[in-house]
């Protein structure tokens, strides 16, 4: 039997299970190893705040229409860090150039569930590399959402750079910033992660809560503001204090899962005033300007390149590696005790 995560209301989770459905054309059968929990997108859902759950987005005119949910509960299946083993192949595509064969590990989307199949073109390229093992497969898209939102940000060697949230994302993006040329100072309301930071390479840390963090961005870069901000962490408050933070013209890169109005964030103050730049980055594509040279494959297979290639750490990001019969534990866990968690990582 499969087994498959599902949130049954807010804050409301179950295992199930249901039969293995049968291989057809075209697809891979994928045996699942581990599956990642996203701390951020996942959780609106599990807290009842997607605007899915209200609306319905309109994929062709790209607007949210209301009148009813797009998705309803049971949200069964939720996740997109999946790492596994193929164990069949559909009989055509054997031998087929890239496609991964049976016993191959490989990431990608397809839920918290212990076994998918999966259309064989979403796994082409997708073979994880030898020099990693399997558990850092879970990383590829949350390691595309800082490097797309560092992308975004345009950064140049030796600029100031703040970046609001250093949960798993936001370390991540502390770090490629770095390797990007930047002065990070990391930001962030819990001084665990603010100490994860400086591992992860931030020049110097702020407390959101304790600290005036435009005031101090802004001491720290002879009064000019830092060059570029990089807010990850869906809070609004976070999303203005960036705005204040940055030098005249400078860009802040809106990465963050933002819920509801946006409370907190005043428009008319520093961002007006000072010109700057409000940028959205999110996974389904990239920056305008790289549409040419980069995509979202490019933006996975080139994040865990860095991972093989030692320059960046993602085994110490995982918290809690949890058996899957203990999921609704899992979601506790990363909603009501964040201080004591990291990546949480599903195992099967």
């Amino acid at each position: 039997m499969e087994r498959v995560v599902q949130f049954t209301g807010p804050r409301q989770v179950e295992v199930a299970t249901a039969e293995p459905v049968p291989l057809p054309p075209g697809h891979l059968r994928v045996r699942t190893l581990y599956s990642g929990i996203s701390a951020g997108t996942e959780l609106t859902a599990y807290r009842g705040t997607n605007p899915y759950l209200t609306r319905t987005w309109d994929a062709e005119a790209r607007l949210f229409r209301d009148g009813g949910p797009g998705i309803a509960y049971p949200v069964v299946g939720w996740g997109y860090s999946e790492v596994g083993k193929v164990l069949e192949v559909s009989p055509e595509l054997a031998d087929t150039p890239g496609v991964p064969a049976p016993g191959t590990v490989v990431w990608g989307i397809w839920g918290h569930r212990s076994e998918a199949v999966v259309p064989a073109e979403r796994l082409v390229g997708h073979a994880l590399p030898e020099a990693l093992a399997p558990l850092a497969g879970a990383f590829a898209r949350v390691g595309a959402i800082a490097y797309n939102a560092v992308l975004a940000a345009d950064i140049h060697v030796g600029e100031d750079v703040a970046v609001f949230g250093q949960g798993v994302i936001g370390l991540l993006t502390t770090r490629l910033a770095q390797l990007n040329g930047a002065r990070v100072t990391a930001v962030d309301a819990l001084e665990t992660r603010l100490t994860k930071a400086v591992e992860y390479g931030a020049a110097r840390t702020l407390n959101a809560r304790t600290d005036a963090v435009a005031e101090r961005i802004r001491e720290a870069t002879g009064g000019r503001g830092a060059d570029a901000a990089i807010e990850i962490s869906g809070s609004y408050q976070a999303l203005h204090e960036a705005l204040r933070a940055v030098t005249v013209a400078g860009r802040v890169v809106a990465s963050g899962f933002y819920q509801g109005d946006g409370v907190g964030l005043r428009l008319g103050d520093e961002f007006h005033h000072n010109r700057v730049q409000l940028v959205s980055s999110q996974i389904g594509g990239v920056p305008p300007q790289l549409v040419g040279r980069w995509s979202v494959e490019r933006l996975q297979q080139g994040f865990l390149r860095l991972v093989a290639d030692g320059l960046i750490d993602v085994k110490s990001l995982v918290s809690h590696v949890v058996p899957v019969a203990d999921a609704a534990e899992a979601y506790v866990l990363l909603d009501e005790r964040p201080a004591d968690a990291l990546q949480v990582v599903l195992e099967f």
